[in-house]
């Protein structure tokens, strides 16, 4: 007698293995997280050269191009500071899924968007689809957090974060995903205030204090509340 087809489709531990361990996936996110950064100096060398051939002194090409100076430092901070995030977290991961693996895969793909938007940034006028790209990559890269802290909230069994540290971080999250949403709105709306709409982050830090200090919990800092950003 055949065997019953749904016998084929018992799950076997091969089939349910993730694509990546914990520690092969932290290492794949620092070297994308380490490209990134590295891509945004790029539009920077080709101005030196151009200088250079130009004749002209660094304090004219400072002078020139301090629009893409200051975006180039602005968003390897940005991409600094949501590297240090996902690093403390992932510390102490230690067991993957193939869900908690495409999060991250898609985490990696708004860090290395910023580049581009950074080149847009310090090259174009700025305009509403700019500030979209720009701002929008840093507000889905923290609900992307968000959605990472969330998971890991619902399965212990991956992780050694304490549960009270995952609770403050959650919260962090959700307000920071909150101030992202606010300036992208405002600069959408007000124009003129462009990208300094990004100030409004200095807030999120007391924000995050009156919550947790609301939510009555403590604890150590490791999955924590994060510097903000810009």
């Amino acid at each position: 007698m055949s065997q019953p087809a749904a016998d084929a489709e018992i799950p076997t531990p091969e089939t349910q293995r993730p694509l990546l361990s914990a520690e092969r996936l932290k290492a794949f996110v620092d070297a994308v997280v380490a490209i990134a950064m590295t891509l945004l100096i790029l539009p920077l060398l080709e101005n030196v050269a151009e200088f250079a051939r130009e004749d002209k002194s660094a304090l004219d090409y400072v002078q020139a191009e301090y629009a893409q100076l200051f975006s180039f430092v602005l968003s390897f901070l940005i991409i600094a500071v949501f590297w240090t995030t996902h690093h403390r977290i992932f510390d102490r991961v230690e067991r993957s899924t193939n869900l908690l693996i495409w999060l991250q895969v898609g985490w990696m793909f708004t860090i290395v968007w910023l580049p581009v938007a950074t080149a847009m940034l310090g090259a174009m006028d700025t305009d509403t689809t700019q500030t979209v790209l720009y701002i929008g990559a840093l507000l889905l890269s923290s609900l992307l957090m968000l959605a990472t802290r969330v998971y890991l909230r619902r399965h212990p069994e991956l992780h050694r974060i304490s549960p009270d540290s995952l609770r403050r971080g959650t919260i962090a999250e959700v307000v920071l995903s909150s101030m992202f949403a606010v300036a992208l709105v405002v600069a959408v709306l007000v124009p003129a205030v462009g990208y300094a709409s990004l100030l409004l982050l200095l807030l999120s830090g007391p924000v995050q204090a009156i919550a947790n200090r609301t939510g009555g919990g403590r604890g150590d800092a490791g999955g924590g509340s994060r510097s903000t950003p810009g």
